[in-house]
This record gives structure tokens, sequence and C-alpha cells, in this order.
């Protein structure tokens, strides 16, 4: 019990950077999701729906390019959100801005996770894409989720014939849709000791590697290893003094992290921050991306 009101214990460890890039290219363009697709480090934009992008890592340098451009997504007409927010926002990005937040691979398959219509989408080797058929925010409405403007999905990672999605804040979850349909909501154990300094607990990107999920938990700082099926956080990698330091750090625009994507794999532990096009504290000129990589912790599984 008292575990359940404190937090679950786990070690808070300090991340040991590896390496970062400044992704040429990137800039205006909010990068969000990030995934290992066949050794490919891709990534999609939440500001422009039509490609799917690759980060190219030479050196010390990091390039963006177009990895597949989409067709054949059309404005789903199931599950749109119908409310007073959304109205303003059509009036205001044509519908066919997807907002994707997330991307997932299986093979040669790719999906992504658009925010502002609830839906995954499957695109295929060539880029066409359509909509599958998995539902769930109106369970997660009736449960209490998503009751605001933009607190929608924003993490995906296809584990077997399932997905696993990240519903961001107030409250936060992870979603699980498996393939007859079915979803199951469930609220991530709060990790003791991991510091939030005051901003909402959330959550943004997600990964699948060596049988655990990965959390991205931004407002935190960290990365979470969370086992299966309880969710509890083995341990967390703690990032705040590399995203906040003069060198890293973007000029304030918001409260909060600005991790927005996260890839794990044989190499390590990736994120690519979303700076809503906010110039480096660094170099008041640089409104790249940052992409960061991590080494996994030492002595821990």
């Amino acid at each position: 019990m008292l575990l359940s009101q404190l937090g679950v214990a786990a070690e808070i460890i300090p991340a040991q950077k590896l390496n970062h890039y400044w992704v040429d290219a990137s800039a205006g363009l909010s990068l969000s999701g990030l995934s290992f697709c066949n050794g490919k480090l891709l990534t999609v934009s939440d500001k422009k729906s039509q490609e799917i992008y690759q980060i190219v890592l030479k050196g010390t340098h990091a390039r963006l390019e177009t990895y597949l451009t989409l067709s054949g997504l059309s404005v789903p007409k199931k599950d749109r959100p119908r409310n007073l927010w959304y109205f303003l926002l059509d009036l205001t990005r044509p519908a066919v801005a997807m907002d994707f937040e997330a991307i997932s691979c299986a093979g040669n398959t790719f999906y992504l996770l658009s925010e502002r219509y609830n839906r995954i989408a499957e695109v295929d080797i060539q880029g066409r894409g359509h909509w599958l058929e998995n539902m769930w925010s109106a369970k997660a409405k009736a449960q209490g989720y998503m009751q605001g403007y933009n607190l929608s999905g924003v993490g995906l990672q296809k584990v077997g014939d399932n997905f696993w999605m990240v519903l961001e804040r107030d409250p936060r979850a992870l979603v699980k849709l498996d393939a007859k349909g079915g979803v199951q909501i469930f609220t991530p154990p709060p990790v003791a000791g991991l510091n939030f300094r005051g901003q909402p607990e959330n959550l943004a990107g997600l990964d699948y590697y060596n049988g655990a999920l990965f959390t991205l938990e931004p407002n935190g700082h960290a990365v979470c290893r969370r086992v299966l099926p309880s969710l509890k956080a083995k341990w967390c990698l703690d990032y705040w003094e590399h995203e906040n330091s003069s060198e890293l750090g973007y000029e304030v625009s918001r409260t909060g992290g600005k991790g927005d994507g996260l890839a794990v794999g044989d190499l390590g532990i990736f994120i690519v921050f979303d700076n809503d096009n906010i110039s480096r504290i660094h170099d008041p000129q640089d409104r790249r991306a940052l992409l960061l990589h991590l080494a996994f912790p030492e002595g821990v599984d």
C-alpha cells in the first residue's frame, strides 16, 4: 500500500551521454516520433504529414532526409474528435494535417499515429497508406482520459500482434490494442524519486526492446525501463543535466521537458527533442532539433 501511494521503488540513474547531434534540415519541423526500422533511424513531423524522414548519422553529424513520401491517406471519417477545440483547429489548419506524433514498424511495414484523428495509419514500403480500424478514444474518454484539447496518443509501438500506445497527460496512460479490437488502459505505476519539478507527470515516446517497454517521461527528463505485465519501472535514466545544459539547452519557450521521440536498440537510447522552432541558448541563430544518444546503464538489466 505504501508503494502504491508513494511510487514504485526504482533506481534513478544519471544518464551517460555518448553523443549529441544537431539535426541538419530539421528546423521548423517539430520532429516527434522516433524508431529504428531495418537499421535506419526514422522519424516523423507533427507539422508536415506527407513524409517519413530518416536521420542519417555520419560521424559527429546528423541530417534529416526524406525516406518515404506518403500517399493514399485521406481524412479519416471514423472517430473524428468533435468539440470546440477541434472545430477551431479545422478552421486554422487544413484537414490533411494529420499531426503525426509517433512511428513504429514491423519489417517493411510502418505505423504512424495521428494525434489529431486518434487513428493509426499503416504504410507500405512504397509509401502507400491506409487507416487501421483500431479505435480507443471512446473507451478512453469514458474512463476519464482525453478530456481536453491535444490530449490524445503521442507514442506508439507494435509488439507482436498488439499495439502499445501512450496518452500524454491529465491523466497519462498506457493503452494496449489487441488484434481483435480489444482496448485495455493502464495507469503506469509512478516512480519514487523521479523529479517532475512541479510539472504534470506526462509521457511522450515509447519503445520495446529486449522484453521490456521503455517510456519517455519528458517532464521528468527521464527514460524508464518498465517490465511487463506489471509496467513497474526497473530503472530510469535521468538526463535533466544534459537537456538543460547551456551547450544543449534551448531558449525558454514552455515549461517542462522537450523530449518527444524515443528509440531504443543495440546502440543505446536515442531521444529526439521537439524545440517548437525555438533557438538554442548557445546559438540564437540555430533552430535545429536535438538528437541525444545515451548509454545503457551499467550493472542493471
